[in-house]
């Protein structure tokens, strides 16, 4: 008989981390975020909600390929270093007029994300 093999707390935590992410990314849906870049904000509400969420599909497509695959360090370091940036973003975001994620709710998938991928590279370091 074949043993399953648990995955590491490691990845575990980045698992976590990386659906706090996705679920902020739908979060990120109901809030209009395309409000706030610079290439989609000035066009119509619903071709710049098409454009912002059909162009997670390749994002996403591409995360999952690199996370089973021989480059899944990699893909942590990067992802690790992108939330502690995303979260930054928005913080110093809070005030800008777009902002539509000043709620707990919204507070509560955004900045414990930059913490924990804070501590997974740490732990990756370590090991």
């Amino acid at each position: 008989m074949r043993r399953i093999k648990m995955p590491s707390l490691l990845l575990i935590l980045f698992l976590f981390n990386l659906s706090l992410f996705l679920l902020h990314e739908m979060d990120a849906i109901r809030r209009s975020e395309w409000k706030l870049f610079i290439v989609l904000k000035d066009m119509e509400a619903e071709k710049a909600y098409t454009y912002f969420t059909w162009i997670h599909l390749p994002l996403y497509t591409i995360i999952f390929s690199l996370l089973f695959s021989s480059y899944q360090t990699i893909t942590f370091w990067v992802l690790d270093v992108f939330f502690i940036i995303h979260t930054v973003l928005h913080f110093f975001f809070e005030k800008h007029p777009q902002n539509e994620f000043k709620n707990r709710f919204s507070r509560s998938l955004i900045y414990p994300m930059g913490c924990i991928a804070l501590i997974h590279l740490i732990f990756l370091m370590l090991k």
